[in-house]
């Protein structure tokens, strides 16, 4: 018995440590100081509309599982509410998305309104207050996907976005699109005239968001200001210094506000003009790499010519579902990470199951965290 004595007066000291540890309350580290910086050694994983191959887009559950699963950036796309206020939602109607035909209350708010010089019917985003979104649910997008959590959760403001990021126990970047500027500046008018693009960037400003790419003010907040509309990110330059990027469209599909060809807007000329107000370019990959019958074909010289012009490239959208995996992938998203990766050398890519590429990521270029 005497012998056993000091192994347990160990054994019970280590089980009063215990004790304190698990009561100990886990605050989190004050804003400025998160233990894990971001990282910039490899491209980034940018989750598009949070995890949303797992969980209905653009809500604060995507959003964290997307944290938590390991990217590098949360992406939304903000619309204005009727009342001005902003949000994050990707359609600018909410039929595909959201409960909204189950609200018979709401059933004469359909609209047809011209959008991008086509004419669209639905519900639009611009004809409800925020306590009217707020009200409804949102559904997961395609029916092939999960839809378990279908109803459970609510449209987000942009606020409320950003501080699901600043929250975050590490340092996530947000990737915020000023999305249909034109027609939300033609629906929806704010009391002290300014534009949609001035809320817009008044927002980031109210939350710390400033600083030039890779700066010591970005690195503690990173943020990317895209868009498909030239003109608005041309005025946003003149507002904030953040790093920017031109969203590029199918080839067959004309500038929002400008009216340019995709031939126009991915010309050196062009490439060598817009350089001095954004940093990079965000190409649907489909036309940077050809498709036909679900295989890819030519590599065009997109990525080498806008790396010429020291502009990043970010494509999107990389999706795990066969639905999206060209033939030549053997339906392995691993492969077509590798090859958009390690062949075409982009520097960001815009993905629904950001768990995916960051695991890939971690095997093939881990970093020391890892």
């Amino acid at each position: 018995m005497a012998s056993s004595s000091p192994v347990v007066l160990i054994c019970f000291v280590l089980l009063l440590i215990g004790a304190v540890e698990c009561s100990r309350p886990r605050y989190p580290l004050p804003s400025g100081r998160k233990a894990q910086r971001l990282q910039t050694f490899r491209p980034f994983n940018i989750a598009h509309r949070g995890s949303s191959g797992e969980i209905p887009e653009e809500t604060a559950a995507a959003y964290k599982r997307a944290i938590k699963e390991g990217a590098d950036f949360i992406e939304t796309d903000i619309l204005a509410s009727k009342d001005g206020h902003l949000i994050c939602f990707h359609n600018v109607t909410l039929d595909d998305t959201t409960n909204i035909a189950n609200y018979p209350k709401f059933a004469n708010r359909k609209r047809t309104y011209e959008v991008e010089r086509v004419n669209v019917t639905g519900y639009f985003v611009v004809d409800f207050t925020l306590q009217e979104l707020k009200s409804l649910r949102v559904n997961q997008r395609y029916s092939f996907r999960d839809p378990q959590y279908n109803g459970m959760f609510s449209i987000l403001t942009f606020d409320e976005f950003i501080q699901i990021a600043l929250d975050a126990p590490r340092i996530v970047g947000i990737y915020p699109e000023i999305k249909s500027p034109v027609f939300i500046n033609q629906r929806v008018s704010w009391p002290d005239g300014k534009k949609f693009e001035d809320r817009f960037v008044g927002t980031l400003k109210k939350h710390g968001y400033k600083g030039s790419y890779l700066s010591r003010q970005w690195l503690k907040q990173p943020a990317f200001i895209q868009s498909f509309a030239p003109s608005s990110l041309l005025y946003t330059s003149k507002l904030t210094d953040l790093p920017k990027v031109l969203l590029i469209d199918d080839i067959t599909v004309r500038t929002q506000d400008t009216n340019q060809s995709y031939w126009e807007i991915t010309s050196d000329e062009y490439f060598d003009y817009i350089k001095d107000y954004v940093v990079g370019i965000g190409p649907w990959k489909d036309t940077v790499v050809t498709t036909s019958n679900n295989y890819t074909l030519t590599r065009t010289n997109l990525v080498d010519r806008a790396h010429n012009h020291n502009l990043q490239v970010h494509p999107y959208t990389y999706r795990n579902e066969n639905q999206f995996l060209h033939f030549n992938f053997s339906q392995d998203p691993y492969k077509e990470y590798a090859f958009w990766i390690k062949e075409m050398g982009v520097d960001g890519l815009f993905t629904d199951f950001p768990g995916s590429l960051r695991q890939y990521q971690d095997w093939t270029h881990p970093s020391s965290s890892s």
